[in-house]
């Protein structure tokens, strides 16, 4: 298969558009909502000092992997893999490889979108003064009043995935692009103010600041390292064909490198921000850091609803959601409407308005297991149980070990260092040796403890 010089869907205009699009795909409520509540249940400072090694070791020789193979391929993740695997004298089978991350990005927004359109219902109802006074009671019961109701979720999901959609029909320049130079910008000022807004509380402030970055590893367990190794995997939005097609649209000229470590340091500053924002609301009402998944839905708005200003600035963060949901998104769209318009002669439009009808409609079963359809499973698990359970346990790890695996073994040497360019044997010869070792080995250890195939 012949490698296409440029990307027939456009490039982007500068790095920093390539930069903004790749930390929007890697900003999402994992960083919001899930950075904040692990740090909590794992001990918090060193527990985030773990996740930045983490970082620098497994995420970021990852990120270049798949940047990498996205600009040398110039085409979708499955086609840039398999014609990439044909010059280097491989099988073409490694295309099928590109079409599990992009059927991950298909999974994953069905859910995601759902979850996304509850922060969106959040916006009106914290705006309006719903959360004012409200008691932990009362809070879990708006929450759980909302979820049940599938009309209500049903309009919020339909909602997400129009806007989602008409972004991605305006193309690279005209849509992806424009968004996120508005989006980004914005979700950096909502989250600065935001830090203002929890600066206020003082003391609580400073017990934040200090749970955040004290470092006491005695704190630390086997399984909280384990999960800083999966989070950091996960943070990047790596293993799902989102950063592979986006690289595609990258300009020769940039330093793959220089992008990566920008990128990851922008989504690990925008985790601790959050962090920063939302734990000292956290102390200021007494409550519990490692509060868990319901920290966002169920522990902030009672803050929000005790606090001078509550009512504004909690509106505000539920915007900042929405906006990083939004920029991710379009991101897991995107790899799919790249493969339509590709391979199947699909004008952008109709190609995004197909994949976007199917990702609703299988968002669905997501959204029927929250109410009407949550006693129907299937082994054990409810539709967001299974689908959340295959791609995050098992698509996106196997993603990201092939990836792994692809780049450092099945790629010459030479052809990497030409499209990575990092200008110094010594820092190619780190990335090989993360790339073709310690990144897999990491992988294959999270891989194995999510599973259950490794018991810590």
């Amino acid at each position: 298969m012949a490698r296409p010089a440029k990307s027939i869907h456009g490039e982007w205009t500068s790095r920093w558009a390539f930069i903004l699009a790749a930390t929007g795909s890697a900003v999402g409520l994992g960083n919001i909502w899930k950075f904040p509540y692990v740090t909590g249940e794992n001990g918090g400072g060193a527990f985030v000092i773990v996740y930045l090694g983490c970082i620098a070791l497994i995420g970021l020789p990852l990120m270049m992997a798949e940047v990498l193979i996205g600009r040398r391929g110039r085409q979708n993740p499955i086609n840039s893999l398999r014609s990439l695997a044909e010059e280097e004298g491989r099988s073409r089978i490694w295309g099928w490889l590109g079409a599990m991350g992009v059927l991950a990005g298909f999974f994953i927004l069905s859910y995601y979108s759902v979850i996304a359109g509850q922060a969106m219902a959040y916006i009106p109802r914290t705006l309006f003064g719903v959360f004012e006074g409200v008691t932990p009671d009362g809070a879990a019961s708006i929450h759980s009043a909302l979820v049940s109701d599938p009309e209500r979720l049903l309009a919020w999901h339909t909602l997400f995935m129009i806007i989602t959609m008409f972004v991605v029909t305006r193309g690279v320049q005209h849509g992806l692009e424009k968004s996120v130079r508005i989006m980004m910008p914005a979700l950096f000022i909502i989250l600065i103010m935001l830090v203002g807004y929890a600066f206020n509380t003082g003391e609580a402030f400073t017990r934040s600041v200090h749970f955040l970055f004290d470092a006491d590893f005695s704190k630390l367990t086997a399984n909280s390292i384990l999960i800083a190794m999966g989070h950091a995997f996960f943070t990047l939005s790596l293993g799902m064909g989102a950063i592979m097609v986006y690289g595609s649209y990258l300009p020769k000229k940039t330093s793959i490198f220089k992008v990566s470590v920008t990128i990851s340091v922008m989504d690990t500053g925008v985790a601790l921000l959050a962090g920063l924002a939302i734990f000292p609301l956290v102390f200021a009402n007494g409550m519990e850091p490692g509060a868990g998944p319901s920290l966002i839905f169920e522990t902030l708005p009672i803050a929000f609803g005790h606090m001078p200003g509550g009512q504004f600035f909690g509106g505000i963060f539920f915007l900042l959601l929405v906006f990083a949901a939004w920029s991710s998104g379009i991101s897991l769209v995107e790899p799919i409407v790249a493969w339509m318009v590709e391979n199947h002669g699909f004008s952008r439009r109709n190609a995004t308005l197909l994949s976007c009808g199917i990702i609703w409609l299988l968002g669905l079963l997501t959204l029927f297991s929250f109410n009407i359809g949550q006693d129907w499973t299937l082994f054990g698990k409810t539709a967001f149980g299974l689908l959340d359970y295959l791609t995050a346990n098992i698509m996106l790890p196997l993603g990201g070990l092939l990836i792994a695996i692809f780049a450092g073994w099945m790629i010459k040497p030479a052809s990497t260092a030409d499209e990575l360019a990092m200008g110094s044997r010594i820092l190619h010869y780190c990335w090989l040796l993360l790339i073709r070792f310690v990144s897999p080995l990491a992988i294959l250890i999270v891989f194995a403890n999510l599973t259950g195939l490794l018991k810590i």
